[in-house]
């Protein structure tokens, strides 16, 4: 399929008209907003990442396992470790964006210059090429109005051959009549000529500009697409790393054992292998020891000893407040 070019499709059938180089400049007008706007997109995403990158590192710096122990403890510890690793890798993503960036920015206001160089030069072509017309255009009109002057001079010579009185006035106003013409046909013509010639200047200036503008397209869209190219590069290479980061911490956590954590902790902080003993009952009265709390009898029939309340079948022990308290009387 044959490849289409600027230089062969944007011409006008006017000799004035510049609506094919204006819609190239109003593309690389375009382009250059769109060149913008992927910078500011770029600068505003390298902004996410460093402020990710300084959060996850102040969250690194929080405490976290720090009463733990064991091989739980080293898990964490490495865990912390590759999280401010991880933040790094971050930071290190966000200046590598903003270098893509300054690259970008740098590559658009060459190509800005370049083509102010080329649009200075087309606009003041354009300016001379329509200014010549209008004097080609101004002369071609006078030059035809000498002519029909001249016919007109050249008729009243002809219908006036019969009056001599007149005839040797006629032949003069027609002679500088036809001088009049030659002139104006001679200015006609060398505006004429001087117009041609700024037009295949401008021909051949429109042709190199529009190879120029061609080639600045072709390198901008390539630029940009590199660029974008670059851009996910970064992002993919920071997953793989940050991957690789968490791999360790993934490593550290398979040696993690249970059992030997558990095992740990009671070896360093165990207070004994035995239990405390049975809580030994002692009667006041007797000083008899036993281990285990007397049970309590059967509900036997109550009877009334005095003043106190007795249960049958039981010994009744004396009280303060009787005489001979400390005889147990049967």
């Amino acid at each position: 399929m044959k490849q289409l070019h600027f230089k062969d499709n944007f011409w006008s059938n006017e000799l004035t008209s510049t609506v094919g180089y204006d819609a190239i400049i109003q593309y690389h007008n375009e382009g250059k907003r769109t060149c913008k706007e992927v910078e500011d997109f770029m600068k505003a995403r390298a902004g996410i990442e460093e402020k990710y990158a300084k959060d996850l590192l102040g969250l690194s710096k929080k405490v976290c396992g720090h009463s733990e122990m064991n091989t739980l403890k080293r898990s964490l510890d490495v865990f912390k470790l590759q999280m401010e690793h991880v933040s790094l890798a971050h930071l290190q993503l966000a200046q590598s964006m903003r270098e893509e960036v300054r690259k970008l920015e740098e590559f658009r206001e060459k190509q800005k210059e370049a083509r102010k160089k080329i649009e200075q030069h087309m606009d003041a072509l354009h300016k001379q090429k329509a200014s010549q017309f209008k004097k080609t255009m101004d002369s071609k009109k006078i030059y035809e109005q000498k002519c029909r002057d001249k016919e007109e001079a050249d008729q009243n010579v002809y219908r006036n051959t019969n009056n001599p009185k007149h005839i040797e006035k006629l032949n003069a106003k027609a002679q500088q009549a036809k001088l009049n013409a030659e002139e104006a046909d001679r200015l006609y013509q060398q505006n004429l000529s001087t117009l041609g010639n700024i037009r295949d200047e401008w021909l051949k200036e429109h042709v190199y500009s529009c190879e120029i503008l061609e080639k600045q397209a072709n390198d901008r869209i390539n630029f940009i697409r590199n660029t974008v190219w670059s851009h996910l590069n970064l992002l993919s290479q920071q997953s793989v790393t940050s991957d690789e980061l968490y791999e360790e911490v993934r490593k550290s956590l398979e040696q993690c054992d249970i059992q030997e954590d558990i095992e740990h902790f009671v070896t360093l902080r165990r207070t004994g292998d035995k239990p405390p003993a049975p809580l030994v009952y002692e009667n006041f009265y007797s000083g008899h020891r036993t281990t285990h709390a007397p049970r309590m009898p059967p509900p036997v029939n109550r009877t009334q000893n005095g003043n106190n309340l007795c249960l049958e079948g039981d010994a009744i022990y004396s009280t303060v407040q009787d005489a001979g308290y400390s005889l147990v009387r049967n």
